[in-house]
């Protein structure tokens, strides 16, 4: 892959990593609630996922996918079921944590398993993200070279967006939450990246391929 081709591929999926998704609000949540810990389990979890990804595009499996619309519609409802599921619980959560009484106020603790799991799936889940790579990364290939070391650099460079501007927006929002860090302010906090993922997965729901 040329430098200029690489630049290229750099700016144009850096504009589109800059949009938040479901990846930034659960990495945004985990920093939250869980610091630094949270944050990079969230982010290895969607790397891992993102590999797997760009594997399935190198093995033509995003173009292939992408002819079967009700493989397609199958794990598109499979990756909304999810995201409502787990805005359906946060939600849930913030007004169970309201009607307690308790003085405690330090969220409960979970397994790091969990949260990896957690974001991984969330990331894996989403059809339209092979299908969009299919589309994407091809754009970007130089047939002259091997397709291998290409897709290596790709996914490099995907990474160190993903962790650059993720990371960002985890400080910019701890930063902002800092003036706002009452009770109260984190139970809507809560109530509303509950909501966020909820019409994330409706949205994902009323899409086509």
């Amino acid at each position: 892959m040329s430098l200029h081709l690489w630049l290229a591929f750099f700016l144009a999926y850096l504009l589109v990593t800059l949009s938040p998704g479901p990846n930034v609000l659960l990495v945004i949540r985990n920093g939250l609630r869980h610091g630094v810990p949270g944050v990079l389990i969230a982010l290895t979890g969607n790397l891992i996922a993102q590999l797997i990804t760009i594997a399935l595009v190198a093995l033509g499996i995003g173009t292939l996918l992408s002819t079967l619309p009700v493989a397609f519609t199958i794990l598109k409802v499979i990756g909304a079921a999810y995201l409502m599921f787990l805005g359906s619980r946060q939600l849930l959560a913030s007004f169970r944590k309201q009607r307690s009484d308790a003085a405690v106020t330090i969220e409960p603790s979970r397994r790091h398993s969990s949260l990896w799991l957690e974001a991984f799936l969330v990331s894996i889940s989403n059809p339209k993200t092979l299908l969009f790579l299919s589309a994407f990364l091809p754009q970007f290939i130089d047939h002259a070279h091997g397709l291998t070391g290409q897709f290596a650099i790709m996914y490099l460079t995907i990474a160190g967006i993903v962790i650059t501007v993720h990371s960002g927006y985890v400080l910019g929002v701890k930063r902002i939450g800092h003036y706002f860090s009452g009770q109260r302010w984190k139970a809507r906090f809560n109530r509303l990246t509950g909501m966020l993922f909820i019409g994330m997965g409706l949205r994902l729901l009323g899409s086509r391929a």
